[in-house]
């Protein structure tokens, strides 16, 4: 809970509340034209509270999001992915596909240790199987992703 009081967190919620008065304030200012006959400020005073509450679904989705990712379990995962990497031996590729995890991907490639596969002799076979193993390691990436 600790998290949500560091000084970012402190200007999201400030901002947060801060959209949310002024859209609602917006929102019943526009109330009041529509009933002194502006037609069209019957949209706006619509509008305006649809606004308050995207807001405020935002904020609450940034707030699980922060709540989930704890940053022990974080840290550790890096240290255990970077333990992985140096852990295979020269010899051997560090995972299905052959290529060491580097930093910077947009997505995380888990490092796997190499499997012996029946039918390696036939290539398209332990090419198909590579892949295969690949989507496991992999669950949130996409056929498509796949560098091999």
């Amino acid at each position: 809970m600790k998290r949500l009081w560091t000084p970012a967190w402190i200007a999201r919620h400030v901002a947060m509340v801060v959209l949310v008065t002024a859209f609602l304030a917006l929102g019943w200012w526009q109330v009041s034209r529509a009933a002194a006959g502006n037609a069209i400020s019957w949209g706006y005073a619509v509008e305006w509270p649809i606004f308050a509450g995207f807001v405020v679904f935002v904020w609450w989705r940034e707030v699980r999001h922060a709540l989930r990712d704890t940053p022990s379990s974080s840290a550790t995962g890096e240290a255990a992915v970077v333990e992985e990497a140096e852990a295979v031996p020269a010899g051997r590729s560090a995972g299905p596909t052959g290529v060491r995890p580097q930093p910077g991907i947009g997505r995380p490639v888990r490092v796997t240790r190499t499997v012996d596969i029946p039918g390696e002799d036939d290539p398209e076979l332990a090419a198909y199987n590579r892949y295969l193993s690949w989507l496991n390691a992999n669950p949130g990436a996409k056929p498509g992703d796949y560098p091999g």
